[in-house]
């Protein structure tokens, strides 16, 4: 009977690690940043000091209104309860562009993708592997992690005797499959917060503006004072379209920045994606 070789990679060990990365700051920063809006919008746009006749009595939302506010910024206050919850957004889509700033760019690495993988290349072309490793050392980024643990797989299957090419090329697309598996979730963590606010935080604006203007109309009614009304009217729109104008600015920044991330997050994908080529093509062409 003909010997049936084993078709089982068992010789095939990925090096690629688990990274365990606590993401506390998804529940702790919103709630931090709605808790600040609230404070600024309460002690600092509503500080009696900022209005002629303040509310003394009240202390979660003083009835400051109608009350000849002294500075443009006590108007913001007049804006009504939504006004801090929009603050708090805003503080929330900072917090979120600094955090994924900060991990994309150390996912990016050092120096220039297209110029680390030529290296590489050029190394692997030469059959100096180990040199191709140090290349990933000074990398530093997420395209050097995937690129490193493909190439200690690719440096066991050259000493390999006992698998086909084929397997071979297969262990080490699979080494490189589960080291991108470990690094693409950490890319696009918390990228969620950005493209929600992105939509949320213009239809909280028009909430707001909704409300003031129901307030205003509803005053307008109960009032007969001719011009007078009508100023008030004016005044109470006014306060109102703070809303708007905080939705609006907030919802800017989020967009902007989550396809700022998304380019950056497309160009470390593709440069993981060409390491994978990369690896193959030259063990296929050197270790036929």
């Amino acid at each position: 009977m003909a010997d049936i070789k084993p078709t089982v990679t068992t010789k095939a060990s990925t090096h690629a690690q688990p990274k365990k990365s606590s993401n506390a700051i998804s529940w702790i920063a919103p709630v931090a940043c709605i808790i600040l809006g609230y404070i600024i919008w309460r002690f600092v746009f509503g500080s009696p000091n900022n209005f002629e006749k303040p509310d003394l009595n009240g202390w979660f939302w003083p009835d400051h209104h109608k009350l000849k506010p002294n500075t443009g910024i006590a108007k913001m206050y007049e804006g009504g309860i939504v006004v801090p919850i929009l603050i708090g957004s805003f503080f929330i889509v900072i917090t979120f562009v600094i955090e994924r700033f900060l991990t994309i760019q150390k996912a990016t690495g050092a120096g220039n993708i297209g110029e680390f993988l030529r290296k590489v290349q050029y190394h692997l072309a030469n059959k100096d592997v180990d040199k191709a490793i140090a290349e990933c050392d000074k990398q530093k980024g997420s395209v050097g992690n995937v690129m490193k643990s493909g190439l200690r797989t690719y440096k066991d299957m050259i000493s390999d005797t006992e698998l086909s090419t084929d397997q071979k090329l297969l262990n080490i697309q699979k080494s490189i499959e589960e080291s991108t598996a470990l690094e693409l979730p950490m890319l696009e963590k918390n990228l969620v917060f950005l493209s929600t606010l992105a939509s949320v935080a213009t239809l909280l604006g028009l909430l707001g503006t909704v409300l003031g203007m129901i307030k205003s109309f509803s005053a307008l009614g109960e009032d007969s004072g001719g011009s007078t009304a009508a100023a008030e009217l004016s005044k109470g729109i006014s306060e109102a379209l703070f809303n708007t104008a905080l939705g609006i600015g907030t919802s800017a920044v989020a967009i902007i920045m989550y396809n700022v991330f998304t380019t950056r997050i497309d160009a470390i994908t593709f440069g993981i994606d060409e390491s994978g080529f990369t690896l193959s093509q030259s063990f296929a062409s050197l270790y036929k």
